[in-house]
Order: C-alpha cells, then structure tokens, then sequence
C-alpha cells in the first residue's frame, strides 16, 4: 500500500512539474537586427522613412501593443496584427524632413508582451538645410 501510494505522489509531482515548465517555455521574443538607424546626412525635404527588423524568436505569438518616440516629428508605425515564432517584420519610422536643419537624435520607445520592460529605439543623423 506504501509503495502504491509514493508512486502516486510521484506521478503526480512529475505532471505538476510538467505543466509548469509547459507553461513557462511559452513566450514570445523580439530579437532586432539593430536598435540604431543612422540616417547619416538627410536632405531637406527628403523621404524620412525608415524601417527596424526584427524576428520574433520565441514560441508564442508576438505582440505589439504600443509604440511611441519623444517627439512628434517621429511617426513609428509598428504590426497590427501578431507576429508568429519564427517569424519576421518591421517597425516602419517616419522623421519630418521638413523641419530645421541639425542633428536628428529621436528615440522610439515600444512594448511588446516579450518583456514588462519596453525596448528601447534610436534614430539619429544629420538634417541639412534646405537647398534655394
């Protein structure tokens, strides 16, 4: 009866312990090809278009819930929809070329469900002035 009993305890142990680590290994990831564009010298009124990469490495869908940069002349535009395990996409980030030259220095904040942390972005470059 002792025996019967220590084996259920056990097997009961081992599935608890199973469906912790099930649950645990379930999270999404987001890996990025870099944290920094360099726009390098911008023309006046050029295209401020630019794109972050990154690739969901974990295994669990990605979400994206909220992006923003520090000012309004930097437009992130992140996925809408989630991103699965595996998978690729981009943040798109528009800068307003048509404001006064000098040093572009922005930074794009973003929260994803990977981490209660949000990561960090950065933009920089150099606005040149408008050609008469």
């Amino acid at each position: 009866m002792r025996k019967l009993v220590l084996i259920l305890a056990v097997g009961l142990m081992t599935i608890g312990l199973q469906a912790q680590e099930e649950a645990k290994e379930k999270k999404a990831e987001i890996a990025f090809e870099s944290d920094v564009i360099d726009y390098g010298d911008v023309a006046h009124g050029a295209d401020g278009t630019r794109e972050f990469k990154f690739t969901n490495t974990g295994n669990a869908p990605l979400v994206i819930s909220k992006a923003y940069s520090t000012c309004g002349c930097t437009i992130p535009s992140p996925p809408t929809d989630p991103i699965a395990p595996g998978e690729s996409n981009v943040i798109k980030v528009k800068y307003d070329t048509n404001r006064a030259p000098g040093p572009i220095r922005k930074t794009i904040t973003v929260y994803t469900n990977a981490s209660a942390e949000p990561y960090t972005l950065k933009i920089k470059g150099n606005l040149l002035p408008a050609v008469n």
